[in-house]
């Protein structure tokens, strides 16, 4: 293996590679330095967003390359992302798992910890970086309740690779040693290992489950000492320990690189199973059906997780296992990566049912879930492993377009739960299971496709895992920009024979000047000085209600059902059809209101309105009026002449005034009933 491409760089070696980078690789002359190519951000985010485009013009990077799926799907997972913000109010915003509510969430936020690694990794590539801020902050200050297993603390520390924000990396390190060690009681000390329900890996009917049942069923039961959870809290450890070297704290960066060494070692030597080629689980409940110890019968994708984290040696031995996912009769299913292989006996067995609706299992299907993580660990693999297998680029190539189309319902985007692996179809039926952030891709374009690979130094490397020209996997031109790097914006541009952009190779430029460039592609890595980043701005919400009754409490002129009043307060707004959410007024050509009581008199300044519209049976408003509660009477305080926007935001400001209620008139447009998908309130207005 390469090395550890987060390890530090000693200052000599800075200068060494400063005055003679490698021979492909060429840094500008001051006499010709070359102009970036430059992409129009206000017209690509009007084309992918509509109305909502500004939310995205100065927070997201802004990408095209030669595939249109991949792009489409590059914009489509960034719209997901800002769907699934909610906004809390004084706590912030966090990221959900599910659009909407589901039984199992921790109330009344909405949160879920199992995705929290995909949710983090996903985030940290926006040039806004309250809302992965805010998540951070929620879920360390006890928003996790370790319902699932997962890799926080690991996502945190890969955050830091790429904000280089010391300060944000440590703020909550006491905590995350505490969360660290209250999973000792999912740790068999005679083993060396954690064990885990897959249930609660969120994993459930996985093999281990299924068998531990005698094949009736595997929805609970079936702990067992897994890689993933193993995997997971290596690279906690790991984390902390690189955590508590910054902060100075050598007994606790030694403790914690011990308990990750230790993990490794048992990972290899126990969960190494010769006889599959892979790792795999072995049981840690003794019953009728399995016992103590044994392994499990056949292989799982949870296999490559360990190459996730770095944690496997770079050995052919381990590298093998690799085939495994390129063999139609084991995990390559026609559509995308199999979740055990087929020969298991009770492969894609449907055992659960919601209605008539078939409900998750991963005995089989296809999950965005574990096929972020093992491309992810591919992408690890090709990167810096010098024995990689029978893996190849075109192979990382192939899986993420089969990945991107999964996202394609038709000529449609809605990623949903899990999906056949020979047809791509969908298999989960539920209305839950649209637009599901259970998975990552802008992590994986920007460190796989685009190639840049964040570290703890000051270096920026970039190296695009892309099949060479000739290759049918290949990818002509790609171009990035405005994608933050310790405290810069970094732009990568590909282009193989200089048609596209005008330059043939891979040219990296920073803050707008070019660095480094090479005329084929390869590694790149330049000297970079972090600098300090744009504070971050925040303003509270104080139209939120979290817990249904409590203040602030809404009331409308028709469609005054509980929950539909609370849809509009709940702090999430999106524009899907599939996914209704907001308050829906009556149809018809009289005026409707919409109002909030905050139960005590406070500030307000401004609000932002957010309506959806379908072209059929809801439609924006074509006037609204603002008013405020003072003096024992309503009181305008805004009413623009320009209509508000549909599927977006329209933010309205005022001179501040004290109020106990706001309410928002608002007049149909051709007798269409209205959607408010959200409403927020602020203290701050026009001065």
């Amino acid at each position: 293996m390469r090395g550890n491409l987060r390890t530090v760089l000693a200052t000599a070696a800075l200068l060494a590679t400063a005055a003679s980078p490698p021979a492909a690789v060429s840094a500008p002359s001051s006499a010709a330095v070359r102009a970036e190519p430059k992409l129009d951000i206000a017209a690509i985010a009007k084309a992918r967003f509509g109305n909502d485009a500004a939310w995205y013009q100065q927070r997201i990077p802004f990408f095209e390359s030669a595939d249109p799926k991949i792009d489409a799907v590059y914009y489509y997972r960034w719209g997901l992302f800002r769907a699934h913000q909610r906004d809390l109010g004084a706590q912030g915003y966090i990221t959900t798992e599910f659009a909407d509510d589901v039984g199992w969430q921790r109330e009344p936020f909405a949160s879920l910890n199992d995705a929290s690694g995909f949710h983090i990794a996903e985030g940290r590539w926006l040039n806004d970086r309250r809302f992965t801020d805010d998540y951070v902050n929620f879920m360390y200050e006890g928003g996790n309740d370790r319902h699932f297993t997962d890799y926080m603390a690991d996502s945190v520390w890969g955050r830091y690779l790429v904000d280089g924000d010391r300060q944000a990396l440590l703020a909550h390190l006491k905590t995350m040693r505490h969360v660290y060690r209250l999973w000792d009681e999912k740790f068999d000390f005679s083993k060396g290992l954690y064990f885990v329900e897959p249930l609660l890996d969120a994993t459930e009917y996985t093999v281990s489950s299924i068998d531990a049942s005698g094949g009736k069923d595997g929805f609970r039961g079936g702990d067992s000492f897994r890689p993933s959870v193993n995997s997971y809290m290596f690279a906690n450890a790991r984390a902390l320990s690189k955590m508590a070297e910054l902060a100075g704290d050598t007994a606790m960066a030694k403790e914690y690189a011990d308990r990750a060494d230790a993990l490794k070692a048992h990972v290899l030597q126990d969960l190494w199973n010769p006889a599959l080629g892979h790792f795999a689980d072995r049981y840690q409940v003794d019953n009728e059906f399995v016992k103590y110890w044994a392994p499990i019968r056949n292989r799982e994708l949870v296999g490559y997780l360990p190459w996730m984290f770095d944690m496997v040696p770079d050995d052919g031995k381990y590298a093998s296992a690799w085939s495994h996912l390129l063999d139609p009769n084991a995990l390559a299913g026609k559509a995308g990566m199999r979740t055990v292989e087929k020969g298991y006996e009770y492969y894609m067995r449907q055992y659960r049912y919601l209605g008539d609706a078939r409900e998750c299992q991963w005995n089989g299907p296809i999950w965005p879930y574990q096929t972020t993580q093992v491309l992810a660990a591919m992408g690890n693999l090709l990167d810096h492993y010098d024995d990689h297998g029978p893996v190849t680029r075109s192979d990382y190539m192939r899986m993420l377009r089969q990945y991107t189309q999964l996202h394609y319902q038709g000529t449609r985007l809605d990623l949903e739960e899990d999906y056949d692996p020979e047809t791509g179809k969908p298999i989960v039926g539920l209305d839950r299971s649209h637009h599901y952030f259970h998975s990552g891709y802008v992590d994986l374009i920007m460190t796989g496709l685009v190639g840049i690979r964040p570290r703890a130094d000051d270096v920026l490397e970039v190296n695009p895992l892309l099949p060479a020209a000739s290759d049918a996997q290949a990818l002509g031109w790609f171009h990035v920009e405005r994608v933050p790097y310790h405290g810069h914006e970094v732009s990568v541009t590909w282009d193989v024979d200089g048609k596209r952009y005008g330059r043939k190779g891979l040219t990296v430029a920073v803050d707008g000047k070019e660095v480094a460039h090479r005329d084929d592609l390869g590694r790149v890595e330049v000297p970079l000085a972090r600098k300090a980043n744009a504070p971050i701005a925040r303003e509270t919400n104080l139209a939120v209600q979290l817990v249904r009754r409590n203040f602030p409490k809404a009331s409308a002129s028709s469609g005054g059902e509980a929950e539909n009043l609370h849809d509009a307060v709940d702090g999430r707004a999106w524009f899907y059809p599939e996914l209704p959410n907001g308050w829906d007024s009556a149809a018809g050509k009289a005026d409707q209101w919409y109002a909030v009581d905050f139960g005590k008199p406070v500030t307000l300044g401004s609000t932002e309105l957010a309506f959806f519209a379908d072209g059929a049976k809801f439609a924006a408003p074509r006037k609204v009026v603002v008013e405020a509660w003072m003096d024992g009477r309503w009181q305008q305080v805004a009413a623009p002449t320009a209509a508000p926007l549909a599927n977006g935001v329209t933010r309205l400001a005022w001179s501040p005034v004290t109020a106990e209620r706001l309410r928002v008139t608002m007049t149909p447009n051709s007798g269409k009933a209205i959607r408010l998908a959200e409403i927020k309130a602020f203290a701050g207005g026009k001065i």
